[in-house]
This record gives structure tokens, C-alpha cells and sequence, in this order.
């Protein structure tokens, strides 16, 4: 049976996200005048910016004992490495399929829409820094993102990847062992709920965040920058509502008319990815929620971390998007056969830059860099990142509910809703 408790917090959250944008535009109208650098705005986005870490560090002090717990418990009751291998497969082929249409559906609407054709940026004389990492994507990197040396620093730096291949072979060996390792089983199952009770108090200080989140953009670029990049914000999400409607079409052949209650579930997840900028904020939330709908747990604590690591959707789409926006505003228009190849290219380097920093500038300005355009280019997308990137995030974590949802219902494994 639901409880209404989701739905008040909704609620809260949307609530914060308004109210976020009311304080923000009046402390820009208010302070903004008086230069970015003002010691009154700078104070109060000081504190904006202490509230929007505190939570967001809470989320992630849940992430790997959750992970691990969830993910051991399901591999070690499933019993059939066979199944195992089935679901991982299956998450797998679903994955980089979705990742190919969301690349493929960024390209085709850059291609369509021309977002940066009126900027008509002239080409810059010498390469200015975006204030990236210097990660060049590469099998060793993407290999070191996979394979743990430790499992502690694993969980220190929250490496998901990481994480769940170390999850995977102590699921694997509990299954093996028997009944030796029921204690370690039952420890970590009651682990698991524990560390989901946790996520409902931390869940509380959400709107609080997700104010502090909307009045730190708000106040500092003001809803001006809203018109001054007007075209590519509208353009690209316009993108993310039709990959959104292909992922739920995708849904409801499979599930049915339960597709609109897992909507109905997943939405506070979504509200609250999409105010924090970041889908890793609502992965416990998220996780209580397929329970809720009925996915079975074994498999969401499978296939959940895979997609935080390979089923980024709207940062998919993003990428493409992106690296044409910034052609376009240069005048540099890729021929078809470069625009493929992009295309291939982002569909590998961008599963090696798990647990970079700003990943989809980093790819972006890798391939970039690969097809000549000028890495300043990012400069144009720095100063409203943060508002596209609270979409890809939503869109990423629907994606993933999505995934998570169809590979429950193939395996027969899922509950009905509400039981």
C-alpha cells in the first residue's frame, strides 16, 4: 500500500524549487547591480552552497554501503550464476542500444534545430582554458574505473563500478559457500534496510537543498540568462522530453498500464535530480521507489549501479548536441561520415569516464580536440551548464528507472504495484 508520505515530500521539494527561484531572482535584482564579487551576494551563496554540499554528501555517505548491501543480498539469494549473468547481459544490450538512440537523437536534432548557427563565433586565436580535468578518455582509464585495488578506497571515493564488481564476486562466492554464509547474508540484508531508513531522514533536508541549489544559479546569471541562451536551452530540452517519450514508449509496450504507476513513483526522484543537478542525489530515494512499484530488489540492486555507470541517457544526448552546437557557432560544419564516427567514438569513451568530474565536458572537449574544433568553444556552455545539466540529470535517472522497470518485467520477477 502507498503511503502519502512520497507525496508530501514531492510536495516539499517542488515547493523548494520554486520558492529557489522567487529568492534567487530577488537577491540578483537586489545585489547583482553591485558587481558578482559583493561581499552580500558572495556570503549568501556561500551558505546556498554549504546547504546544497551537506546534503549531497549525506546522499553519497549512503551510496556505497547501499550499493554493496543490496547487490550482495540479491546475487547471494538469486543462487544461479546463470541468472546473473542473464540480467548483467541483458542490462548491458539495454544500454548501450538506449545510449546509440539517445547519441544518435542529440546529432539528428543538432543537425535539424542548428542551435549555434546564429552565434557566429569567429575562431579564437589561441586555446583558452575551460577549467576541465586533463582526462584524455582510454582503455587504462576506463580499466581502472572497473577493477578495484581496494575496496575500501572504492567506497571512499564512491567508484559505483568499482563497487559493484567487488559486489559481484562476494555476492558470487556467499552463493557458492551456502549456508556458512547466511549470518553475513542476513548482516548485510538488515544492512540494507537500515542504511533505506536513513535515506527517508536525509530525504527530509531535501527542500532546504534544493532551494539553496535554484537561489545560488538564480542569484548569480539571474533568469536573463534564461533569454540569452534561450534557443539552445529550449532546443535541448525539447531533446530531453522526446528521448523521455521514446524511453516511455519503450515502457509502456512492455509493462502496460503499469508504466503509469511507475511514473507516479518515480517522479519525486526525477523532481529532486533535476533541482540538485545530479541523478547520484536521488539513487537511494530511487532504489526505495522500484521497490515500492514492485521491481524485484535482487534485480534493482543489479541493474541500478550498471546504469549509474553505463545508462547516462541525457548526458548521451548531451554529448552529441554539444560538440555540434559549438561547431555551428563557429562555422565549422561536419561532413555526415565525421558526424558517424563522433557518434562511435562517444559511444565508447564515454562508458571510461566514470567518476571523472564534469564528465560530459571532459568527452566533449576530448572529441573536440579530435575533430579540431576549438576547446574554447566550451566556454560558451560553462556559464549554463548548470541548467542543462539539471535536465540531462533527470533524464538520466528516468532512463535508468526505465531499464531497471522493462529487465524486471522480462524477468517475470516483478511484483505487482502497490502489493
Amino acid at each position: 500500500m502507498n503511503s502519502p508520505r512520497p507525496n508530501r515530500q514531492t510536495l516539499h521539494v517542488a515547493l523548494g524549487l520554486i520558492l529557489g527561484i522567487f529568492i534567487g531572482e530577488g537577491l540578483n535584482l537586489a545585489l547583482a547591480p553591485s558587481g558578482a564579487d559583493s561581499p552580500p551576494l558572495s556570503a549568501i551563496m556561500e551558505v546556498c552552497r554549504i546547504l546544497t554540499d551537506i546534503f549531497l554528501r549525506l546522499v553519497k555517505m549512503i551510496i556505497a554501503p547501499l550499493v554493496f548491501s543490496t547487490l550482495v543480498v540479491g546475487i547471494a539469494r538469486m543462487g544461479d550464476a546463470h541468472a546473473v549473468g542473464r540480467i548483467g547481459l541483458k542490462a548491458i544490450l539495454w544500454f548501450f542500444t538506449v545510449s546509440l538512440i539517445s547519441l544518435l537523437l542529440g546529432m539528428l536534432l543538432a543537425n535539424a534545430l542548428q542551435p549555434g548557427v546564429g552565434l557566429q563565433m569567429p575562431l579564437p586565436g589561441g586555446q583558452e582554458a575551460a577549467d576541465l580535468p586533463t582526462v584524455k578518455p582510454s582503455l587504462a582509464g576506463f580499466t581502472e574505473h572497473v577493477f578495484p585495488k581496494s575496496i575500501i578506497e572504492a567506497m571512499a571515493n564512491n567508484e559505483i563500478l568499482q563497487i559493484v564488481v567487488f559486489s559481484l564476486f562476494f555476492g558470487s562466492a556467499c552463493a557458492a559457500v551456502g549456508e556458512p554464509a547466511s549470518p553475513v547474508i542476513a548482516a548485510l540484508d538488515a544492512l540494507s534496510h537500515i542504511t533505506l531508513k536513513i535515506t527517508s531522514y536525509v530525504m527530509h533536508f531535501a527542500p532546504v537543498a534544493v532551494c539553496a541549489a535554484l537561489t545560488s544559479i538564480i542569484a548569480q546569471k539571474g533568469l536573463g540568462v534564461l533569454l540569452v541562451y534561450g534557443r539552445l536551452i529550449v532546443d535541448f530540452y525539447f531533446g530531453l522530453l522526446l528521448l523521455c517519450a521514446l524511453l516511455a514508449a519503450a515502457a509502456a509496450l512492455i509493462l502496460g498500464k503499469r508504466c503509469l504507476s511507475l511514473f507516479r513513483h518515480i517522479r519525486e526522484p526525477m523532481l529532486l535530480a533535476f533541482a540538485t543537478a545530479s541523478s547520484e542525489s536521488a539513487y537511494p530515494l530511487l532504489l526505495r521507489q522500484l521497490e515500492r512499484y514492485g521491481c524485484d530488489a535482487k534485480i534493482c540492486g543489479l541493474v541500478l549501479p550498471l546504469g549509474y555507470s553505463f545508462n547516462l541517457d541525457g548526458s548521451m544526448m548531451y554529448m552529441t548536441f554539444a560538440v555540434l552546437f559549438i561547431s555551428q557557432a563557429y562555422g565549422m560544419q561536419l561532413p555526415p561520415h565525421d558526424q558517424i564516427l563522433m557518434l562511435l567514438i562517444l559511444l565508447f569513451t564515454s562508458k571510461g569516464m566514470a567518476g571523472v568530474p564534469r564528465a560530459s565536458l571532459v568527452v566533449i572537449a576530448g572529441t573536440l580536440s579530435m575533430f579540431h574544433i576549438p576547446e574554447a568553444g566550451l566556454l560558451l556552455l560553462l556559464g549554463i551548464d548548470q541548467l542543462l545539466d539539471m535536465g540531462r540529470s533527470a533524464v538520466n535517472m528516468f532512463g535508468n528507472s526505465m531499464a531497471t522497470a522493462i529487465i524486471c518485467r522480462s524477468e517475470q520477477r516483478g511484483k505487482q504495484p502497490g502489493s
